[in-house]
């Protein structure tokens, strides 16, 4: 038996992120496999506010991450790309994504020189990095000089909704939001630069009167230009702006939308994809980075970069019931490809062959 500290710190925030529900359901399900490892689950010392939020799976205690831990610790699993302050015996690392190194544009030059290094520090120190994409392994093997056998590809997994509305209920909530008769096309993640919060607007303008776009998420780096984009293109009647959605009201926006567009310019997995396909929503996405690889041929693609190409795939699903019908029962075969519980077996195969050297 061993012991295995893993970092909780990212599991809170006003607004949760993709690493708060990777770290929360990895945790979960973890709990729920047959182990003889003891688990601690970690939080930082600044995460002390908020130990009555602290998770407590059934068989794993939790504990502030302090200065005795690497000596009572056999591994230790970074959650967040982001490295502890102590030297453990042994590291693993979740690497998401590398933006804040390739992404010229995408954040601050101060972000972009701090996470960069913590990123660059997180890879150097592991004896593994755990990624969720092939196009995020190659990634780190260019852009941080880590060797292929160090990197293991482990998908992350996708929740299926709570609830599945019917038919007159996502009408309802479409008609609330958009009006009667329109279509409804759902974008979800921070309104900003790398999500090409701009480029989806550029494609909406393309498309006919009766297309409106509703923007989920908060406002990110460069999410200025967005607005202005509106403003200036007088696109206020067709552009709905929510902010931040909970995981609920989120479920509703994908039932009761007519296309999830998601044209980012670079994702480490992109969640959206498979929380829509799970939702029965089709998604027109991004034919680089790891969105061909996450939605598979349930989705459709296009150069984020041509807004009309975008326009006439999103066209293309809405007013074709055939090609909508096909999209949507493959996507949800899509999204059951992808489980936590499937992301925990790989994970635990991984601490396994890791105590072993």
């Amino acid at each position: 038996m061993a012991t295995i500290g893993i970092d909780a710190s990212y599991i809170f925030g006003t607004y949760p992120t993709g690493t708060a529900t990777y770290s929360r359901r990895l945790i979960e399900s973890l709990a729920q496999l047959e182990s003889s490892h003891d688990f601690l689950i970690c939080y930082r010392m600044s995460r002390l506010g908020k130990r009555r939020e602290f998770l407590r799976p059934a068989g794993m205690s939790s504990r502030m991450l302090t200065f005795w831990l690497p000596w009572r610790t056999d591994l230790f699993h970074s959650l967040a790309q982001r490295p502890p302050a102590y030297r453990f015996r042994r590291e693993a690392v979740t690497i998401h994504d590398v933006f804040p190194i390739t992404g010229r544009g995408y954040s601050t030059p101060e972000y972009q020189r701090r996470f960069s290094a913590l990123v660059r520090q997180a890879a150097a120190r592991a004896l593994c990095i755990i990624t969720g994409t092939e196009a995020s392994a190659r990634q780190l093997q260019e852009h941080c000089g880590v060797e292929r056998e160090r990197i293991r590809v482990t998908p992350y997994g996708v929740d299926p909704p709570r609830e599945v509305l019917a038919p007159e209920e996502r009408q309802r909530a479409r008609e609330r939001l958009v009006g009667k008769g329109n279509q409804m096309l759902l974008s979800v993640g921070m309104i900003e630069r790398r999500k090409n919060t701009v480029g989806a607007l550029r494609a909406l303008q393309l498309l006919p009167e009766r297309y409106h776009l509703v923007l989920a998420g908060g406002n990110g780096h460069g999410s200025e230009e967005a607005h202005a984009f509106i403003r200036e293109q007088r696109l206020e009647k067709r552009v709905h702006v929510t902010g931040y959605v909970p995981d609920r009201r989120l479920e509703v926006l994908y039932q009761s939308a007519s296309v999830l567009l998601f044209p980012s310019l670079e994702e480490g997995f992109g969640f959206p994809v498979l929380e829509a396909m799970a939702n029965g929503l089709p998604v027109v996405t991004s034919n680089t980075s790891c969105m061909p690889e996450v939605g598979g041929d349930a989705a459709l693609y296009a150069n984020p970069q041509d807004a009309q190409a975008i326009a006439s795939q999103v066209q293309q699903v809405a007013e074709s019931d055939f090609v909508r019908r096909g999209m949507i029962e493959r996507g949800l075969a899509r999204a059951r490809q992808f489980t936590w519980r499937r992301t925990a077996e790989q994970t635990l195969k991984i601490y396994n062959e890791l105590l072993d050297t």
